[in-house]
C-alpha cells in the first residue's frame, strides 16, 4: 500500500468519481491513476469503487470507510510536514481560509493586509462558498481555517471558536418613508419588499426567526450572497435592503441611508475553526489573533483540548466578544 494510492482514491472521491478531472488536478495521467487504484484494490481484496465498463459509478460501502481512513492518514501526513516546516523555516509556508463573501469583503481585508506584511513568505489562499461548502473544505483538510456564521451544526468535526458579534441595518434610498420614523419596528419593515441574503448565508436565520416570532410574513423579493449586489438592487428600487452593518460604507454608500436595526434582530456570532488534531504553525496562531485578538495561543490550545461543543461554549462563556 502506497501513500500515493491513498491520495488517488481520496482525490477521485472528491472529484465526483471523475478520474480525468482528478488527473488534471494532480498533474498526472488518467491511466496511471486507474492502474494504482486497481493495484490497491487487488492488495486489499475489496473494490473501493463500483464500475460500469471503464467508468466509476459509485463508492462501495467498504470503499467509503477506506476513503475516510485514507483522508485521516493524509491529514496526519500533512501535519507531519507542517511540523518539519515549522522547525526548518517558521515564517515560510501556506495558509488556506474558507469563508463567505461578507467575511472576505468586509471583515478580513485589514487582517490579511497585516498578516501579509508580517509574513511575506507565507502563501495565502482564500476560498469562498456556502456554509456547507466551507464545512466540507475544512473537514476534508482542503483549507486550514473555516470562518462562518450560519449553519454551525455542519461544523461538528471542527474546533470552532467565537470571534465577534454583529448585527444588521436597513438600507434605503434617501427620502424613503422609513427614514422619517424615529424608531423602526418589524411591522414597519414588513410593509415594504425586502432584498436580503440567501437563506443559509450571513445570519439570514436570525432575520427569519425575528419575523416568524412576531407572526409576520415579509415579502422577500430578491436574495443574494453578496451585500454589494443587495445594495445595487436597493438602488434600482426593488425594495429595502437588510444587510450586515459592517457591509454599509458611509462614503461608498453615501447615496443610501443605513437605519439601525440592532433592536429588531438578535445578534449573530462569527466563528473560526479547523480540524481537531491540526498542527498549528506559529503564523497560524498569529492569524487567529489578528482576526480575533482574544484568541491568544494559550486559549486556542485550551480550546483544542475540549472534547465537544458544550465544553467549548463553557470555555468561551465569560469572554466578552467585540462587535463589528
Amino acid at each position: 500500500m502506497k501513500l500515493q494510492q491513498l491520495r488517488y482514491i481520496w482525490e477521485v472521491a472528491h472529484h465526483g468519481l471523475n478520474v480525468s478531472a482528478t488527473a488534471q488536478s494532480l498533474f498526472t495521467s488518467q491511466p496511471g491513476i486507474s492502474k494504482q487504484i486497481r493495484l490497491l484494490e487487488d492488495e486489499l481484496g475489496v473494490e473501493v469503487f463500483a464500475r460500469s465498463g471503464k467508468h466509476l459509478t459509485r463508492i462501495t460501502p467498504a470503499g467509503q470507510t477506506i476513503i475516510e481512513k485514507a483522508g485521516e492518514i493524509l491529514h496526519t501526513v500533512e501535519s507531519i510536514k507542517q511540523v518539519a516546516q515549522e522547525f526548518s523555516n517558521e515564517k515560510k509556508g501556506s495558509l488556506s481560509v474558507a469563508t463567505t463573501h461578507t467575511q472576505a469583503r468586509y471583515a478580513l481585508p485589514k487582517v490579511i493586509s497585516a498578516f501579509i506584511e508580517r509574513y511575506p513568505d507565507v502563501s495565502l489562499h482564500m476560498h469562498q462558498g456556502s456554509p456547507m461548502q466551507i464545512a466540507e473544505m475544512a473537514a476534508d483538510g482542503v483549507v486550514d481555517f473555516a470562518i462562518a456564521t450560519e449553519a454551525l451544526e455542519l461544523f461538528g468535526d471542527l474546533v470552532m471558536m467565537p470571534c465577534y458579534t454583529w448585527n444588521r441595518c436597513i438600507v434605503v434610498p434617501k427620502g424613503h418613508p422609513l427614514t422619517e420614523l424615529d424608531k423602526l419596528t418589524l411591522e414597519d419593515v414588513a410593509r415594504f419588499p425586502i432584498v436580503t441574503y440567501v437563506f443559509g448565508f450571513t445570519g439570514r436565520s436570525k432575520l427569519d426567526d425575528a419575523f416568524m416570532h412576531r407572526g409576520l410574513s415579509p415579502k422577500v423579493v430578491f436574495t443574494a450572497t453578496d451585500a454589494d449586489v443587495i445594495k445595487t438592487y436597493v438602488r434600482l428600487g426593488l425594495g429595502i435592503g437588510i444587510i450586515a452593518t459592517m457591509a454599509h460604507d458611509p462614503i461608498v454608500d453615501s447615496d443610501l441611508v443605513a437605519l439601525d436595526a440592532t433592536h429588531l434582530f438578535d445578534s449573530s456570532t462569527t466563528m473560526i475553526g479547523c480540524r481537531r488534531g491540526t498542527f498549528l504553525r506559529g503564523y497560524m496562531y498569529d492569524f487567529l489573533e489578528l482576526f480575533a485578538p482574544h484568541l491568544a495561543r494559550e486559549l486556542v490550545d485550551d480550546a483544542f483540548e475540549r472534547q465537544n461543543r458544550a465544553e467549548l461554549e463553557l470555555l468561551f462563556s465569560e469572554i466578552k466578544l467585540p462587535t463589528l
